[in-house]
């Protein structure tokens, strides 16, 4: 699909990359100066609904800049100017609810990197679309780098043929404990009753069961989740055929506070996990922040994380079915 639309102007950004033909990230920006208001762009937004998601899922990602987005509240008009359902975030990263659809990213400190990962890869069902807006930029650093996702696993199968295909019929198992209440000091510290919204342990082994999650209650009032079977790698419609990554193999492999093995108990080879490591980083794209920008990336397709910062930043997400 080509390129066409009067209501949008493509720009460029640093650190853009062009990937089997696409730029990614597609930078948009207003067609002229006095479209960059608001109501242009949503107008824009909702007359070219079906054309913009034919181009997510070209590109992957997608990059609005120029326009005068503001606060939580232009963000939230932007994600439902799509007309997309919502998700509720399931997962370790503490967050808070700012307004409507709209909630801060990972509250973790600033100074720890955030793994590359498909938002929520873990849970049945995970948002088709990741909507990021940043609101503060960040004065060095803190830039949310993201990776082809069927660009790991080509090169994975070209350097480890067998274990791919051993880890994607056997399939993976996960596990990681989480406390009770939230921990804002940890980036995996969101407790379990936040996670599941109640405090009833019954209550929550019901709604992590519809998860696809088992869980273990701890000692310390904490608890372990065990999920699978899981895929390792997985081909989704309209995606041209492509076998994403979707794993975090190498995020939760000997952590501390969670593991990743085949599903049988089988151990993944050190080597493969930390070359895997090195593939992601090298394949890696991303671009500085900057005051208004909003980032939509397919979530099927791209893995994410954030680079360490120096405060303050302040960037806000939106998932979306």
């Amino acid at each position: 699909m080509e390129f066409s639309c009067k209501d949008f102007k493509v720009g460029k950004c640093q650190g853009q990359k062009l990937v089997d033909g696409e730029s990614m990230p597609l930078v948009l920006q207003p067609p002229e100066a006095d479209k960059a208001d608001m109501e242009s762009l949503l107008l824009a937004l909702k007359t070219n609904k079906d054309w913009f998601e034919q181009l997510i899922m070209k590109n992957s990602a997608v990059l609005l800049r120029g326009f005068d987005v503001k606060n939580a509240q232009d963000f939230n008009d932007i994600v439902e100017a799509f007309g997309w359902d919502d998700i509720r975030y399931v997962g370790p990263a503490p967050r808070t609810h700012v307004h409507k659809r709209v909630w801060t990213a990972n509250e973790g400190p600033l100074s720890e990197f955030i793994y590359y990962h498909h938002e929520m890869v873990l849970i049945k069902e995970s948002p088709k679309t990741l909507l990021l807006f940043c609101e503060v930029p960040p004065p060095d650093g803190g830039e949310t780098p993201f990776v082809p996702s069927f660009r790991v696993t080509e090169r994975m199968l070209e350097e480890f043929p067998e274990a791919v295909e051993e880890m994607d019929a056997k399939g993976l198992q996960y596990s990681f404990t989480a406390l009770s209440k939230n921990d804002t000091s940890s980036m995996r510290g969101r407790g379990w009753e936040d996670t599941f919204g109640t405090s009833d342990r019954e209550e929550a082994e019901r709604r992590a069961e519809a998860l696809g999650m088992d869980l273990e209650w701890l000692p310390n009032g904490g608890v372990k989740a065990v999920l699978g079977p899981r895929s390792l790698t997985r081909v989704f419609d309209g995606r041209k055929g492509r076998r994403m990554w979707f794993n975090t193999v190498v995020g939760m492999h000997g952590k501390e506070i969670s593991s990743a093995s085949m599903a049988d108990g089988t151990e993944i080879p050190e080597n493969v996990v930390k070359r895997c490591g090195e593939i992601i980083e090298e394949e890696s794209i991303q671009f500085k922040w900057e005051k208004g920008d909003v980032a939509i990336f397919d979530n099927m397709a791209l893995l994410h994380g954030r680079r360490p910062s120096k405060p303050p930043r302040r960037v806000l997400v939106a998932t979306c079915k």
